[in-house]
Formats: structure tokens, C-alpha cells, sequence
């Protein structure tokens, strides 16, 4: 068929998912680089992969697939050697998988993403900070946080998703999500965060079992971090907000 080619940008949360589960699983594949912020994903190149111009994207022989979780799963059940924890063959664990990752683009996603724009990345994507839609946000976001805690969690002390010993792409897929919480100012990310033991123990459990690849792919979120740690520093030290400066779409 070919060898695999993956379109993802590692500042995309669904595209770190995806690289982290080639790497972990011995998938050979050619990584390809879409930078949405120079507007890679715009391009007639990449709209011949996915009209939907959204990443991560893959070409597998005569297959082109989008959406991180219909990857995920192909990429499971597609390559040999792949452990059977990452997507169960057995059907009422499968079934649990599912319902989690579908669970998670309207909940989960949607108040992580739109939290994360509203407070913090607004002004790197051209656009404005809106408090009152991250209070919106806030309230999906820590509702979903509280379902992962109470519910999806709530097994016998498991450690991943659906009461499973080892993780599966669910788990990759939404620690991958959270991990995007690293951008935010510490005090806040502690405040929403902390107070889900589970959530927190969940998270270093994922990243522990898909280590080094986890830290490596993750990378480019720990220097977004730092630089808008240095660009927090200045605004107290100014007063001036440098995000204000911001003339275009960059990576942070």
C-alpha cells in the first residue's frame, strides 16, 4: 500500500495524538508538516488530501482519511502487531471505546478549544480575548471534567478510560486534549485542574505508558508555554499587553 503519510500540525491537539500512536506502535510513517498558522491547510496541495482543509490528515495507498479518531481507529485495526488494549477486538469493549470518544468532541473539545481561544490564543489566531464566551467555555470545560472524574473514570481503579489497565486511543486522544492546558497562565490551569485527582493521575498514567514519545511530540507546547510565560512576565513588568502587538496568525 504504500508507506503512511500523516498531515498534522504538533500544535494541533488531534494531530499529537495521532504522531504519538504511530511512534509508540513501530508504524513506519513519513510525517508531513501542515503549519495552519502560515496557512498550510489552505492550500490546493493539502485540499487535494482533505477538502475539509483540517488536520491531522492521512494517505494510506489509495486511502485518504480525516478525523483523528476514524485515523486512530484505522490505524488500530489496519497495521499488524498492534496490542489489542489500544482498540479492543472485543465487542462490548470496543463498544465503551466508542462511546467515549464520541462523547468527547461535544463535551470535552468543545469547552477545552474554546476556553483555550477565549483566554489565551484569541490574539495569536487575529482575533479578540471574549470573556464571557471562556465563562461559557469555563462551564462546558469543568462539566466535562467532572464527567471524566465521576463517570468515565470511576472504575476499580483501572487507570485509564473504562475501568482498562492499559491505555487505549481514547485516552490518547483526550490527555492530548488537556495537555493543551499547558499554555494557560499556571494559577488558572492549577485552579481547574487540581481539584480532579483522577483527571491528573489519568493524565501521567497515559503519558507514562506512551513516554518518550509523549514528551517529544509535546515539545512544541512546552515552548509555546515558555514564551507566553516570558510574554505574562513583561505585562506585569509594562503593563503593556504584547499580544496586542500581534500583527497575524503565529504560533502561539
Amino acid at each position: 500500500m504504500g508507506k503512511l503519510k500523516v498531515y498534522a500540525d504538533r500544535m494541533s491537539q488531534p494531530s499529537r495524538a495521532v504522531l504519538i500512536f504511530c511512534r509508540v506502535n513501530g508504524i513506519d510513517f513519513e510525517e508531513i508538516k501542515v503549519d495552519i498558522s502560515k496557512g498550510h491547510h489552505l492550500t490546493p496541495d493539502f485540499t487535494e488530501v482533505n477538502p475539509l482543509q483540517k488536520v491531522p490528515a492521512i494517505v494510506h495507498g489509495n486511502l485518504k482519511l480525516s478525523e483523528s479518531h476514524a485515523i486512530l481507529v484505522y490505524l488500530a485495526s489496519a497495521f499488524t502487531g498492534i496490542a489489542d488494549h489500544w482498540y479492543p477486538t472485543e465487542l462490548s469493549r470496543r463498544a465503551k471505546i466508542n462511546s467515549v470518544m464520541d462523547w468527547h468532541h461535544s463535551n470535552l473539545r468543545n469547552g477545552a478549544v474554546n476556553y483555550l481561544i477565549h483566554t489565551t490564543l484569541a490574539p495569536a489566531l487575529g482575533r479578540q480575548l471574549n470573556p464571557k464566551a471562556a465563562i461559557e467555555a469555563e462551564k462546558v470545560l469543568l462539566s466535562s471534567l467532572k464527567a471524566l472524574e465521576d463517570f468515565w473514570l470511576n472504575g476499580d481503579d483501572g487507570g485509564f478510560l473504562c475501568d482498562n489497565t492499559q491505555p487505549s486511543v481514547a485516552d490518547l486522544s483526550m490527555v492530548c486534549e488537556l495537555m493543551q492546558l499547558e499554555v494557560l497562565d499556571e494559577r488558572d490551569r492549577s485552579r481547574i485542574l487540581s481539584p480532579y485527582k483522577k483527571v491528573l493521575q489519568w493524565i501521567e498514567n497515559t503519558r507514562t505508558a506512551t513516554n518518550p514519545h509523549f514528551e517529544e511530540v509535546h515539545n512544541i507546547l512546552y515552548r509555546v508555554k515558555k514564551k507566553l510565560e516570558q510574554q505574562r512576565a513583561r505585562t506585569a513588568e509594562t503593563g503593556t499587553d504584547p499580544s496586542n502587538r500581534m500583527g497575524g496568525p503565529s504560533k502561539i
